[in-house]
């Protein structure tokens, strides 16, 4: 039997930005919450001196543990699925803060048309131009209502930038200046310039100076240290919500935070929620935390998996094509990274100097800022230098005819440290009606739970948008000089490598209920009690990295859930369009 709490206001649940940022909005107001935590309780102490490529690098120690629960992957609806067994197949953030802890810091806010993509996209080309089977849709809120939530996440993390030139327009500057150009930075910007495009320092969540945000919160001056990604900022360098959102929350009075506390249903009754039922992972006590109102803010996979094993919302159906959760997976993976790497026979770089976000960009070639008519896909991305910050184990690289071993690899290997280069392509990815989630038949965690199970597959729109952001990294990587350019292989197919973090969709976005599962506040119109917030309401990718969108959308929840306190009520009128329309 499980022991029923005392009711709150609110139940979050899950850590990282999305319900970091709802937290510590909602207590500040005098509300009170509970955040729930599946991982354990890390602070800024547990990061200090953990500069171990082995154990973070290699073994992916940040990472959600797969043995007790995972997913099950397939291609088809004809395959059969199977688990997802290790940490580098999947990479799933875990504990306090959530995969917010261990990112790499790159910031951008999404354009115009990524919210409005399938009108903008049908006004500019035609209809025709979506092909048979893609559902993309407009996401039920423009840019224009998005920005002050991205300019108030921005602050509040103390994002360094500048404005991209090609951009959306802004209320305000970023918080902080950009970060410091690195010679690798400088001769990427250099040569696109000379091609005609418009580069500019990617946007970062590593702090280029000390900075103290509107709650009172200060970060550090990032110190280039290299260990970002997969790594937690022992400087308290990084805009994470361990540095932000949390500390806020908890100063209020108003927030408990209770980690090792793995949610399994929301309860309902009625058409509302009442709160949720969740276990101790460490005595496998189960417990009842009743509410007024329901926020899942946790991964895109575990928000899915909630709603469908609480028997909330219709399940996507891809035969009749009708339902909503689970509806339009679509995720960032190894079809999207894709570009072209440089050797370098006299010039020399320091790259084992670096950031997460560390890096020059440019957008010419991302959403519609580019003439998409005579071209075989829709959408873009940007195009980006990354100076990471090598690591001993992982920066081995050697042109792609060097033998696997013997005297030539020995004598490139020590050849080529500190002088390749790589630019790559965020090409955006497109939802099909054949890419979904549903709860897998066979397969099942630890409490007998079923797995939660993802059909994906790529499309000849993925691979025409990636071949195309191949020819331009690998044009760029000529225009910078190198001796030998590697240009990235295109993969035929999924090859179920859920690598990147960047998973999304599920718990769309939108303004017809018919396809979509939350309104523009992250409501359900199912149940009006309940917001999900997160990757999981994006209808499609766009072609750029999701944190500062997931961190204004938790800003939009918030200020959603404020004004269904105060008044309740949908907040948002549903439009009855047709699933063709």
């Amino acid at each position: 039997m499980a022991k029923k709490l005392e009711k709150v206001n609110v139940v979050v649940v899950g850590s990282g930005w999305a319900g970091g940022v709802v937290a510590a909005e909602l207590s500040k107001a005098g509300h009170k919450v509970v955040v729930l935590e599946r991982g354990k309780k890390q602070d800024r102490a547990d990061y200090i001196g953990v500069k171990d490529e082995l154990r973070y690098t290699n073994r992916y120690e940040m990472m959600q543990n797969l043995a007790p629960e995972t997913i099950t992957s397939r291609v088809t609806m004809d395959d059969t699925a199977l688990p997802v067994r290790t940490r580098k197949e999947m990479m799933a953030g875990t504990d306090l803060g959530g995969g917010s802890v261990h990112w790499a810091g790159a910031t951008y806010r999404w354009r115009a048309y990524d919210f409005e993509i399938r009108s903008k996209t049908i006004e500019r080309y035609g209809k025709k131009k979506i092909p048979e089977g893609m559902t993309i849709q407009d996401w039920g809120i423009t840019y224009d209502e998005m920005e002050p939530y991205y300019d108030r996440w921005e602050k509040t993390a103390g994002i360094s930038g500048e404005p991209d030139p090609l951009g959306e327009k802004r209320s305000s500057d970023y918080p902080t200046p950009p970060m410091k150009e690195s010679p690798a930075v400088r001769l990427f910007k250099d040569a696109t310039k000379k091609m005609g495009y418009h580069p500019y320092q990617v946007a970062s969540g590593n702090l280029s100076q000390a900075y103290t945000n509107p709650d009172g919160e200060s970060l550090n001056a990032c110190m280039f240290c290299s260990y970002c990604t997969q790594y937690g900022c022992d400087f308290s360098a990084k805009s994470d919500p361990l540095a932000t959102v949390i500390p806020t929350a908890l100063k209020t009075n108003n927030c408990e935070i209770r980690t090792n506390s793995l949610v399994r249903r929301v309860l309902h009754s009625g058409g509302k929620a009442t709160g949720v039922l969740y276990t101790d992972t460490r005595t496998g006590v189960e417990y009842k935390q009743p509410a007024d109102v329901v926020v899942l803010a946790a991964f895109s996979f575990s928000n899915n998996r909630l709603l469908m094993l609480s028997n909330i919302g219709e399940q996507y159906n891809p035969k009749t094509r009708k339902g909503t959760i689970g509806r339009n997976f679509n995720m960032q993976g190894n079809i999207t990274f894709l570009g072209a790497r440089g050797f370098f026979k006299d010039e020399k770089f320091n790259l084992y100097m670096g950031a997460g976000a560390l890096g020059g960009t440019l957008s010419d070639f991302a959403g519609d800022n580019f003439d998409h008519t005579d071209l075989n896909f829709i959408n873009g991305g940007g195009i980006e230098l990354r100076q990471y910050g090598d690591g001993a184990i992982a920066s081995n690289h050697v042109p792609a005819d060097t033998p696997n071993w013997g005297p030539e690899f020995k004598k490139n290997s020590v050849n080529y440290a500190n002088r390749s280069l790589r630019v790559w392509y965020t090409s955006a990815i497109m939802s099909w009606w054949f890419n979904y989630l549903d709860l897998d038949p066979t397969y099942k965690d630890e409490y007998g739970d079923p797995l939660l199970r993802v059909t994906n597959q790529y499309t000849d729109q993925d691979r025409n948008i990636a071949k195309f952001g191949i020819e331009k990294c690998t044009e760029i990587m000529k225009e910078m000089g190198a001796d030998i350019v590697d240009e990235d292989v295109v993969p035929e197919q999924f090859d179920h490598i859920y690598d990147g973090g960047h998973y999304a969709g599920g718990v769309i976005m939108g303004a017809d209920r018919a396809t979509s599962a939350v309104n523009n506040y992250l409501q359900m119109w199912d149940m009006e009690n309940l917001f999900v917030v997160g990757g999981s309401a994006f209808p499609q990718f766009a072609g750029h990295h999701p944190t500062a969108t997931i961190g204004a959308l938790g800003y939009r929840a918030a200020e959603g859930v404020e004004k269904y306190l105060k008044n309740g009520g949908p907040l948002v009128e549903a439009k009855q369009a047709s699933l063709n329309a």
